[in-house]
C-alpha cells in the first residue's frame, strides 16, 4: 500500500491542530501593550503546544520519508497517533481557562505521555511492514529520547498535584530534548543514497 494517502491525511490534521489552538486565543480589549498581560498565559501555552504540534510534524514526516510502504495497522497506529495529538488543543485550552491549576496541568501532561506512547506504536509498526534492516530501524537504533520523554511526562503528572509549575517545566524539559535536530534519519537517509552512488 502506497504511504502518500497517509501523509496527505496527517498533514490535514496537523494544520486543523494548529487552526483549533490558535483560535482559542482571544483577542484582548484595548490597544496598550499592558492588555496583552492577561493573554500572556494562554500565548506561553499556546507557544508550548505549538512547539510540541511541530516537533511531531517534522519527526512524523522524517520518519514517513524512509518508509516505503504501508498497511492496515500502521495506517490504524497512525491514526491512534492522531486522535492523541487532537486532544493538544482541548488540554491546552483547559489548562488555560484554570489558570494552570493541577487536574489540568496533569491531564496535558497524561495527553503528552499517550502522544508519545503512540508515537512508539507507529514507529514499532512501520519497523514491522519494513523489516529489522530498514532505514528506519537502522536509523532509529537504540534512543534515549524516547525512553527519557515518557519518564519525565509520568513524574510531570504526579508532580502536577503537588506543584504544577513543576510539571510545567518537565514538559518544557521534554520540549527541549526534541527541538534539537535528531539527526538520525538524516544521516541515514544520507549514507544510503552515497552507498546507492
Amino acid at each position: 500500500m502506497h504511504k502518500g494517502r497517509l501523509e496527505a491525511f496527517s498533514d490535514g490534521v496537523f494544520a486543523i491542530i494548529i487552526t483549533i489552538m490558535v483560535l482559542e486565543i482571544k483577542t484582548p480589549h484595548g490597544t496598550s501593550i499592558s492588555d496583552l498581560k492577561p493573554v500572556l498565559p494562554v500565548l506561553l501555552s499556546y507557544l508550548l503546544s505549538f512547539v510540541y504540534v511541530g516537533i511531531y510534524w517534522n519527526n512524523h514526516h522524517h520518519m514517513l520519508y524512509t518508509t516505503k510502504k504501508v498497511n492496515g495497522s500502521v495506517l490504524w497506529a497512525n491514526l491512534h497517533l492522531l486522535f492523541w495529538l487532537s486532544l493538544i488543543p482541548f488540554v491546552t485550552a483547559w489548562m488555560d481557562e484554570n489558570h494552570f491549576a493541577s487536574a489540568p496541568v496533569a491531564l496535558y501532561g497524561f495527553v503528552l505521555f499517550m502522544n508519545a506512547m503512540a508515537w512508539l506504536i507507529l514507529q514499532k509498526r512501520l519497523i514491522c511492514v519494513e523489516g529489522n534492516t530498514s532505514l528506519l530501524a537502522l536509523a532509529i537504533g537504540k534512543s534515549v529520547k524516547e525512553k527519557i520523554s515518557p519518564i519525565l511526562y509520568f513524574i510531570g503528572i504526579a508532580v502536577a498535584f503537588f506543584n504544577p509549575w513543576i510539571s510545567i517545566l518537565l514538559y518544557i524539559v521534554v520540549a527541549l530534548i526534541w527541538l534539537i535536530p535528531d539527526l538520525r534519519i538524516e544521516h541515514s537517509l544520507n549514507k544510503d543514497s552515497q552507498q546507492a552512488n
